[in-house]
């Protein structure tokens, strides 16, 4: 592991210096470095901005400070209640050992497990812009099949970000230009032709918050995850859904798929077929072919289109 310095930050505006770092849970970044793929020069501790409350917005909203724990936010009683989705996503991560160090910003920013960006010495144009991306012609069984790109085709692997892209989330950003709000559904990036960055946060911002607005929905809704075992393992694909469904319609739905692109994936296509339609397994399989149209999977991966639309209809069925 290459040298490195820390110290504790005590302003949140303050931002970071070139070569700099921020750790918190450091249950993605720890490993990263000791890879050889993470090379900060400083790691800047924010535990102590005490950023780790959950707290009710005006309005009835909630705010998820960035350093709440996922096992704490897993358990939260208005979690449980009002955004079920959110509390199984985050139950079906890692292991409750990692959930009790990893927060919710370090969720959200994680990175890809992509076999090539895990190893330094193998080309990746995540760790070495240029040098290619060998997963498209080898291992890529579990990586992206929507909004792919020539340079890249990782997978996010939160489950959580799924969750909170399907309940409109809204990301409170600080930094040395200030305080912005970003959408959970624009914070992370589709790869393009720069698939070295991940999200749209500049260097030196960091994420205080997560706001869950009042979706009445979301007392509906859940999360599916299909993986290789039992347990401790990335999703091979996932869907997290909220619906409303009167006299057998579905009148307002929230859908988001994981595991198949560069980012938490809103399935606005499919919301968008399903408004007004019967609460039917033909009307939700329509749903996600609709979204699933636009699909590129690769030699090893075309499985997860029917796993997806599978997947979606058992999740809309189990919400009618």
């Amino acid at each position: 592991m290459k040298t490195f310095t820390c110290r504790t930050a005590t302003d949140p505006h303050a931002g970071l210096e070139p070569g700099a770092t921020f750790l918190a849970g450091g249950t993605n970044l720890v490993d990263l470095m000791k890879l050889g793929v993470a090379t900060p020069d400083v790691l800047v501790d924010v535990t102590r901005l005490r950023l780790d409350e959950v707290t009710d917005l005006p309005g009835g909203g909630l705010r998820i400070g960035a350093g709440v724990r996922n096992s704490d936010l897993a358990a939260h009683p208005r979690v449980r209640r009002d955004y079920p989705v959110l509390s199984q996503a985050l139950l079906a991560g890692a292991s409750g050992q990692l959930r009790n160090m990893a927060t919710t910003a370090g969720n959200l920013l994680q990175r890809t497990r992509c076999r090539y960006f895990m190893d330094a010495t193998m080309p990746c144009n995540k760790h070495r812009p240029g040098s290619g991306c060998p997963a498209r012609g080898g291992d890529h069984r579990n990586l992206a099949i929507l909004g792919g790109s020539e340079a890249c085709i990782a997978t996010h692997p939160s489950d959580m970000a799924v969750a909170l892209a399907a309940l409109d989330a809204v990301v409170q950003v600080s930094g040395p230009a200030g305080e912005r709000s970003v959408p959970v559904t624009e914070l992370h990036r589709l790869p393009g032709d720069a698939p070295e960055r991940d999200t749209v946060l500049e260097h030196g911002e960091l994420i205080t918050a997560v706001d869950l607005p009042v979706l009445g929905l979301a007392a509906n809704s859940a999360y599916r995850k299909v993986r290789d075992r039992a347990s401790y393992a990335f999703a091979v694909g996932s869907v997290a859904a909220a619906a409303q469904v009167d006299d057998g319609t579905v009148t307002d739905v929230r859908l988001a798929f994981g595991a198949v692109a560069h980012k938490p994936w809103r399935a606005r296509l499919a919301e968008d077929a399903l408004r007004g339609r019967p609460a039917s397994r033909e009307a939700f399989l329509a749903a996600a072919d609709a979204e699933l149209a636009a699909a590129e999977p690769l030699r090893d991966n075309a499985f997860k289109v029917t796993l997806i639309r599978n997947l979606t209809a058992a999740v809309l069925e189990g919400l009618s």
